[in-house]
């Protein structure tokens, strides 16, 4: 008889698990790849998962064992079908936005109001004081990037506040741009992945605070540590392969679930501090030592940041947010003082999964703080998304007014029929360009939610070239100069793109071009005075950027990615 592999906090076996959530994904259609299988030191594996036919669905696992990586891996895989987080940066097309539903069947659309507040319906008193204190963001902002729908209105699910079982409707553009994927689980069971939600939301929480504020850590006695033998295999492979490991509480006291291991490069200098969350010691600690390895061999933890002095620095939110994105950020000397701000705190919160959803729910209220969950099982699986307003957002509040993803909403419809626009569509393409706050550095693909591959003229397009062909394809000569110069000095382009409109500069200055046809040739290449004159006298636009389409179908990648989505759906049938 097979032996069952089971770890803390999980509620099934690992090889039931994996089971599982492999047989529920082939019936969606979806199978993984998996790769980057690592195992640099004793007790830490990590490996990648990659859809067959989808590359850009994946997602990471990581873990004490192989089959806890795996598991991890299917795990990260199904919370972000569950929660469509792997489509929250992308544009679904005019077909699916006109869908009775776009996202799931329970959501609900509200439409804008002529005067730009939020309708009274959307949210609760308190959300519409947290997300627009002084009730000036326009409420079209607020129409999401994935539908760009801005007729039918703002899209909002439904979310239960845990305090009183109130339902609250939030907009998918707000989860999109604050929370991102903080706050996402799935898991065997209900609390299973609701605890692991709210124990992330912890970990970047206490991250965030620890680093912003420079606070110093007392170190885990090595007691402690011996009281898990894999652990302490994990940190001695680590040290004996000449890395410097700090163990570190991070509970600030014993009034959080976190812990922090902290790697330090002598080759190099670099440090790189790596957090972990549960309401179980043991299980936090293996995650912050995992969580140090996922995806990295040995002789890839070089090139982190130095410690820092600068506060002003390291408290940056751009600092921050690359804590986010890839624990990469500036840490800060005091946080390697050998004087602790807070005494070291033996904890361990609780022993069940039940044990382990109370404590958390109770901390979070204990903060001042009301939780928000959405739980979704369409897809076979435990999935959830919790919210803690003023606690788990990733991004500033203030970017739903400044930094918010439905920049592109107003000008997708036409930038997808670039090629056709008129000369007047063209002016005043321009002319919202020229009075928009994009910066000339933004891509396209970014801002229209577009997927396209690496190498493509779409991919590289940024607003600074897209005003020099807008101002090209109409005549604009004073436009014109100013795009080219700002392609003169920005210097990622690729290069025989950014010869073409260094020929056009120099077109445009030259009296008498057909006297200088010879030498125009010998200095750019016969094909690129050619492109240049043809974009000035207009008889060539838009050099090169294909058609794109309502639904997105002048790039392959986006349909592959389409066609994703839809599988979410089909055992239901899909939305008519």
């Amino acid at each position: 008889m097979q032996t069952e592999s089971f770890i803390p906090g999980k509620d099934a076996s690992l090889e039931s698990t994996i089971r599982t959530m492999q047989q529920k994904l082939a019936a969606r259609g979806f199978h993984l790849d998996e790769s980057s299988w690592l195992n640099p030191v004793e007790a830490i594996w990590s490996v990648h998962m990659r859809d067959k036919e989808c590359p850009m669905l994946f997602s990471n696992g990581k873990g004490a064992s192989e089959l806890a990586a795996r598991a991890s891996a299917l795990g990260e895989f199904f919370e972000r079908l569950g929660t469509h987080y792997f489509w929250t940066h992308f544009h679904l097309g005019t077909t699916r936005a006109k869908r009775p539903f776009v996202h799931y069947p329970q959501e609900r659309w509200f439409a804008p109001t002529d005067d730009g507040s939020w309708p009274v319906e959307l949210l609760n008193p308190e959300l519409h004081a947290f997300y627009n204190p002084e009730s000036e963001i326009d409420s079209e902002v607020l129409v999401d990037l994935n539908s760009g729908n801005v007729d039918r209105g703002i899209c909002a699910l439904p979310y239960t506040r845990l305090r009183d079982g109130e339902q609250t409707w939030i907009p998918v553009n707000i989860i999109g741009n604050l929370y991102v994927s903080n706050g996402m689980a799935a898991g065997n069971t209900l609390m299973e992945a609701r605890s692991q939600a709210l124990s992330e939301i912890f970990e970047r929480h206490i991250k965030y605070r620890i680093i912003s504020e420079g606070l110093c850590l007392p170190e885990v006695p090595d007691e402690v540590i011996a009281r898990y033998p894999g652990i302490a295999a994990g940190i001695k492979g680590l040290r004996d392969a000449g890395f410097g490991i700090l163990v570190r509480d991070a509970s600030l006291g014993g009034r959080y679930p976190v812990m922090n291991v902290t790697l330090l490069h002598p080759k190099d200098q670099g440090c790189f501090a790596s957090f972990g969350a549960h309401p179980r010691f043991e299980i936090a600690l293996e995650r912050a030592l995992t969580e140090l390895l996922q995806g990295r061999a040995l002789e890839s933890l070089e090139s982190f940041p130095e410690p820092g002095f600068d506060m002003d620095e390291i408290t940056a939110v751009a600092n921050l947010e690359i804590h986010f994105v890839d624990s990469s950020g500036v840490i800060s000397w005091n946080f390697l003082d050998d004087t602790p701000d807070h005494p070291f705190a033996d904890w361990n919160f609780s022993t069940t999964t039940e044990e382990d959803y109370a404590w958390l729910c109770d901390c979070v209220h204990a903060e001042g703080k009301d939780m928000y969950v959405a739980d979704f099982t369409e897809q076979g699986a435990y999935s959830c998304r919790i919210l803690v307003p003023g606690m788990s957002e990733i991004y500033p509040v203030e970017d739903l007014e400044w930094e918010n993803n439905s920049v592109g909403n107003d000008i997708r419809p036409a930038l997808v029929r670039l090629s056709a626009l008129s000369d007047a569509e063209a002016s005043e393409l321009l002319e919202y360009l020229q009075t928009s706050n994009l910066n000339d550095e933004r891509p396209l693909w970014e801002i229209l939610g577009l997927a396209i591959p690496v190498g493509t003229v779409w991919k590289e397009l940024r607003i600074g070239e897209l005003k020099t062909l807008l101002a090209l394809a109409i005549g604009d000569q004073e436009a014109t100069r100013e795009g080219c110069d700002w392609i003169h000095q920005y210097k990622q382009m690729n290069p025989a793109r950014r010869l073409v409109y260094r020929c056009i500069e120099s077109l445009m200055n030259l009296d008498g071009v057909d006297n200088y046809q010879r030498s125009l040739s010998l200095l750019y290449g016969a094909e690129t005075v050619r492109q240049a004159q043809a974009l000035l006298d207009r008889s060539e636009r838009f050099f090169g950027l294909g058609t794109l389409g309502e639904d997105m179908e002048g790039s392959q990648m986006h349909q592959t990615l389409l066609a994703a989505y839809d599988k979410l759906f089909a055992v239901s049938g899909p939305a008519q």
